[in-house]
This record gives structure tokens, sequence and C-alpha cells, in this order.
């Protein structure tokens, strides 16, 4: 029986172990530019992911489960929006600081609520849905820059690129989380890893590919970087492993709401490391996403 509350410090891992990869990548964008460093994830990743899927089969004495068709065309989805949600998410790194950044991909918890609902039916509490307005609110005014109007500042490109990177987070999720569901549905450990492995396989052969038809020379960097690269590779890996249990044991929605807590990370690592400092419009955007993750997780 699994333990219901399990979720939530799996999650919070998530969280901690994304930031970190997220910070890693960033610092590989100078040199790899975006699809490289957006390749970094997926490359070295992947055998972390191996060793953990063998590793829990051996351990577990499970048998793999039989991939089925919806297994294989919502990991498919899940892999294909991710590439393109990492890409857009370090290209917006880029152009503002770190937890702002962040910040603006957080918008996918209003969104993923409602890809949530549409694709697989999965309604929200009142109280989680009034968690997830305080965080919405929250995002946008962290998203927003300084002396600039809300609606003024959510129309500009770095908001429109950071808001796109959300929605597809979010359908990627949604995506993940059907995968699970399909695979193996009542073992969320084992879900987790087989649907990984595959993802990250799957989004490897298909960015790698590409990047050596377009841009071997960017491959070749990529290459040469290995050793924090394995850094980056080894904290998505563990990222990834954790939100697809996290996702296998709850909706997503609440899932991706309480990851929240990934912006108060990204704010320690933003004024820790980049040096970067917030206004005080933004400080109160993670005051209000502060209440929304811990209405999340009261409701539960």
């Amino acid at each position: 029986m699994v333990i219901t509350w399990l979720w939530i410090p799996i999650t919070i891992a998530a969280a901690m172990a994304q930031t970190v990869r997220n910070a890693t990548q960033r610092h590989l964008t100078g040199d790899l530019g975006t699809l490289g460093a957006t390749l970094v994830r997926f490359l070295y990743g992947l055998p972390f992911a191996i060793v953990w899927l063998t590793l829990f089969v051996g351990v577990s004495g499970s048998a793999l489960p039989r991939v089925t068709g919806g297994f294989v065309f919502w990991t498919f989805v899940g892999a294909g929006t991710q590439i393109v949600a990492t890409a857009l998410l370090l290209r917006v790194l880029a152009m503002r600081n770190f937890a702002i950044g962040v910040a603006y991909s957080k918008t996918e918890v209003v969104q993923v609520a409602l890809f949530g609902f549409l694709i697989l039916g999965e309604a929200v509490s009142l109280p989680v849905g009034l968690s997830i307005a305080f965080a919405a609110l929250g995002v946008m005014l962290v998203a927003v820059p300084a002396n600039t109007g809300i609606l003024r500042g959510l129309g500009s490109a770095t908001a429109l690129l950071g808001v796109a990177s959300g929605g597809f987070f979010a359908v990627s999720a949604v995506g993940y989380r059907a995968a699970t569901l399909a695979l193996a549905p009542g073992r969320p450990a084992l879900a987790a890893a087989g649907t990984l492995v595959f993802a990250q396989f799957v989004q490897s052969v298909i960015l790698g590919g590409y990047l050596m038809l377009r841009a071997p020379q960017v491959v070749a960097a990529v290459c040469r970087a290995w050793r924090i690269s394995l850094v980056a590779g080894f904290m998505g890996a563990l990222a990834s492993g954790c939100w697809f249990t996290a996702m296998a044991l709850e909706p997503v929605a609440h899932v991706r709401t309480l990851g929240l807590v990934e912006l108060l990370f990204s704010y320690v690592v933003s004024r820790r490391v980049f040096r970067e400092s917030l206004s005080a419009r933004e400080l109160c955007g993670m005051g209000l996403l502060a209440v929304g993750v811990l209405g999340v997780t009261l409701a539960f």
C-alpha cells in the first residue's frame, strides 16, 4: 500500500534537483547554445535513468511491464513537448535573471490544471483551486519587471516565451502522467523508471539526430563538456524520476502546484550564485507563491 502523502517529499526533492539542473544548464548555454544545453539534459541523463531502472528491477524483483500503444503515444507527447519547453526556458533564462526566468515557466500550474481536466478528466477541489489562483497571481507578480504594467509586461517577448514554456511543460506533465498510468498502474516507482528511460532515449535520438544533421559542431561541444554535463544529466534524471513518481501517485495539478517551491530554491540560487536581486513586487509574488504551495499541501 502506497503512503498517501509520499508524493509531497518526492515532489520537493524533484524541485530541488531541477533547480540545480537549471542552474547548470544556464551555465552551459553560453558555450553550447540553447539546443546544445537542452540536449545535455537528456543525453547525459539517460545512463542514470537506465541505472535507476536496472537497480529497481533487480532489488524489487519486479518484471518489466508490458509496453502498450497508449504508453508509447503518451511518452512521445511528453518527451516532444518537454524538448520544446526546455529550449524555451533556457532561452528565457538567458534573457532575464535566473529566478524570474523560472517564474515565467510556472504559469504551467494554471495551464496544467486545464489540460489535466480536458485530457485526463482530473478536476481539482475548491481549496486546491483557490491555492492555484494564489500561486498564479504570485507568478504574474514575479514575472512582470519593476516599473512595468502587468499587461505590458506580459505582452513582452520574454513573457510570451516564458508562458509558452509553461504551456509546453503543462502538456508534457499530463502526457507523462498518462504514460505512467498506461505502463504500470498501481506500481508508480516502476512506471516512473520505465517512462523516464524511454522518454530520455526518445529525446536523445530526436534532438541529438537533429543537431547531428544541422549543427554537428554543437554535438561535439556537448561531448567535450562532459564533466559539467554529467552533473546536469544526473540532476535532470533525478528530477524527472521524482516528478514521474509523484505524478504516478497524485494528479498532475497537485504535484505541479507544490512544485512551485522550486521558485524559492531558484531565488536562493539567483542571490547566492548569480548575485542577482529581486524587486519588492517580485518578492511579494514569491510570498503569494508560498501561500499557494502551503494551501495545496494542507489540502491533503
